[in-house]
């Protein structure tokens, strides 16, 4: 199920950039409002919805919703895991690291403390 909406949501995608960038912006009469007769008015007047501003319409409400629920999908928490079956490493002691590797080696002497100086 969550293949097929990953699907819709990427064609939704495509299809929503091409009908954007095929559409003509707001301001390509900008030009002939102020010298050319071909438009009526000068900031109003878009007319009716052309058949490229619905598909655009169409697919952004189709990606949004599908955004929405594979996010919804995503944050379910998991009941498994990949790390459950990795074991788990402890974290040596002080003690431990003092010690010598191998019954055979002595120790590393350590540095005596110094005293705080004043």
């Amino acid at each position: 199920m969550t293949t097929l909406i990953i699907i819709i949501n990427i064609i939704a995608s495509l299809v929503l950039i091409i009908s954007v960038l095929l559409q003509s912006g707001k301001g390509a009469d900008m030009g002939s409002a102020f010298g050319g007769g071909g438009s009526q008015t000068l900031f109003g007047g878009a007319g009716p919805t052309t058949f490229l501003a619905k598909i655009c319409i169409v697919c952004a409400v189709i990606f949004m919703g599908s955004s929405i629920y594979l996010t919804y999908h995503s944050s379910k928490s998991r009941t498994s895991s990949v790390m459950s079956t990795v074991p788990s490493v402890q974290p040596l002691k002080a003690a431990e690291k003092a010690q010598p590797a191998t019954p055979g080696e002595k120790a590393l002497p350590q540095a005596p403390a110094q005293p705080a100086q004043k």
